[in-house]
C-alpha cells in the first residue's frame, strides 16, 4: 500500500489515509507535516495511530464545542491507566462539570489575585536570586520547572512535595496518558508515582481538614458535598499531569521568541506587554498540543464521513499556525494584529489553570526575570533543543545572565 492512500466509507466523501506519519517525526517537529495536512489533507486517518488528525482552526474548535458528538471519553486512551483512574479530562455534561466544579473555588479571580499571585512573586524572587551570574544557566531545570512545581504545589495544597517530586510525578503521568503502544515499563513508573502521590494525599488529608484554606485539595475536602475522595485524588493528579509542563513551556518558548527577537522585546518592556508576549508564545508552540475526541455518531467533517466509534485528534499547534487565520503563524510575533489561539482549549474543557499560567508566567516571572537580569542573552540559540508531539516545548535553555 502506498504512503497515502483512501479508506472506503459509505456517506460523506472517504477520509484520506496517510501511513508515512509516525510519532518519532512528529516528535522531532511536527510542524511540516501541519502544515502539508492543512494544505493538502486537512481530515486524516493515520493508522499507526488508530486515529482521524484534525488539523484546521475551524475543525479544531468544531470539535471542542459540540461535546455531544466528540465525547471526552475516548475508550482507547491510556490515561485511564496512567492515572487510575476516570478522570474528569474523560467526562462530558453534567458529570464533568460537578468535578470541574468541585475545584473551581481554588482559581476564582479574587483567590488568584489574593492568594496565590502574591506566593508565585515570593517563590519567582528566591528562584531568580539563587541562579549564578555570568556564567552559562539551563533554565529549563534550574528556573522554569522547579517554579513550575513549586507554584502548582501551593496552589494545589501539597507543600509537603519536593520540587523534584512534582515534577517527576507530572513527567510520569504524562508518559503514561501518551502510552498507546503500552510500553510497561512507562505504565511503571506512573504506578509508582500514583503509589507516592496516594500516601502524600492521605499524609495531608488531616492538615487540610483541620485548617482549611483556598488550596484546591482544601477546597475539595470541605466542601458542603464534597465529591468521592477518589475523584478528588484523581482531580489533583489531573492538575498535576498537566499543571507543570504547561507554564514550564510556556516560559521557556516564550523567553526562547523575546530573546530571538530583541526588537520585540524592547517594545514588549517599554509597554509592559508581558501577557501579550506570553499569549504569542503559547501560541507559537502550543505546550499542550493535541487533544482526543471519541465520536459518538456518524458525522462529517469538511464532507468527510466520521464514523461512529471512531476518534479524532484536534491539532491545536497546528490550528495555531493555521494561514486562513493567522498571518505567517510560522513566526513569533507579539504584536499581530489578531490572536485567536486554541492553546487552552474551548468549550467545557477549557483549561483550568489558564488563569493561574496567565498570571505566573505573564504578569510575575517574565517581567521580574527582566527586571533582575536585564542584559539575560542565549549562549548559543542554535543549541537549544525542541522536542514532543502531544506536549511541545524546549528541553533546555542555555543563558548568560547579567
Amino acid at each position: 500500500m502506498s504512503d497515502t492512500a483512501t479508506e472506503v466509507q459509505a456517506g460523506g466523501k472517504p477520509v484520506p489515509v496517510d501511513e508515512s506519519i509516525n510519532l518519532e517525526a512528529l516528535t522531532r517537529d511536527p510542524y511540516p507535516i501541519y502544515a502539508r495536512l492543512r494544505r493538502d489533507m486537512p481530515v486524516v486517518r493515520v493508522p499507526g495511530m488508530n486515529r482521524i488528525l484534525l488539523s484546521k482552526w475551524a475543525d479544531t474548535k468544531y470539535v471542542k464545542d459540540n461535546p455531544q458528538i466528540f465525547s471526552s471519553n475516548d475508550p482507547i486512551t491510556p490515561m485511564h491507566r496512567a492515572f487510575r483512574a476516570h478522570t474528569l479530562m474523560r467526562k462530558d455534561g453534567e458529570e464533568h462539570k460537578c468535578e470541574r466544579g468541585a475545584m473551581q473555588g481554588a482559581f476564582s479571580p479574587k483567590v488568584i489575585t489574593q492568594d496565590w499571585v502574591p506566593r508565585y512573586q515570593k517563590v519567582a524572587e528566591e528562584y531568580l536570586d539563587r541562579l549564578p551570574k555570568g556564567e552559562v544557566v539551563d533554565l529549563f531545570p534550574m528556573l522554569a520547572a522547579p517554579y513550575a512545581a513549586r507554584g502548582l504545589a501551593v496552589l494545589l495544597g501539597l507543600e509537603e512535595a519536593s520540587d523534584a517530586e512534582m515534577i517527576r510525578w507530572s513527567q510520569a503521568l504524562i508518559d503514561g496518558a501518551g502510552n498507546f503502544g503500552e510500553n510497561e515499563e512507562i505504565f511503571a513508573r506512573s504506578e509508582a508515582a500514583n503509589d507516592e502521590m496516594d500516601a502524600l494525599f492521605t499524609q495531608i488529608e488531616a492538615r487540610h481538614r483541620e485548617h482549611p484554606n483556598n488550596s484546591a485539595f482544601s477546597v475539595m475536602l470541605n466542601a458542603e458535598n464534597p465529591i468521592p475522595l477518589s475523584q478528588i485524588h484523581a482531580n489533583i493528579k489531573i492538575a498535576i499531569g498537566g499543571g507543570i509542563n504547561e507554564p514550564r513551556d510556556a516560559l521557556c518558548t516564550i523567553l526562547y521568541g523575546l530573546l530571538t527577537n530583541p526588537d520585540q522585546l524592547e517594545q514588549v518592556k517599554a509597554g509592559g506587554d508581558w501577557v501579550k508576549a506570553f499569549e504569542e508564545g503559547v501560541r507559537w508552540v502550543a505546550p499542550i498540543s493535541v487533544s482526543g475526541r471519541y465520536v459518538l455518531e456518524d458525522t462529517e467533517i469538511r464532507g468527510y464521513h466520521i464514523p461512529k466509534h471512531s476518534t479524532v485528534m484536534t491539532l491545536q499547534a497546528s490550528a495555531n499556525w493555521d494561514e486562513e487565520v493567522f498571518e505567517d503563524g510560522h513566526l513569533f510575533n507579539v504584536y499581530r494584529k489578531s490572536n485567536p489561539h486554541q492553546s487552552f482549549g474551548n468549550g467545557p474543557h477549557f483549561c483550568q489553570g489558564t488563569h493561574v499560567a496567565r498570571r505566573a508566567v505573564g504578569q510575575v516571572m517574565l517581567p521580574m526575570i527582566f527586571e533582575k537580569y536585564p542584559n539575560i542573552r542565549l549562549a548559543e540559540p542554535e543549541d537549544v533543543v525542541w522536542s514532543g508531539w502531544g506536549f511541545r516545548g524546549p528541553l533546555n535553555l542555555p543563558v548568560v545572565l547579567g
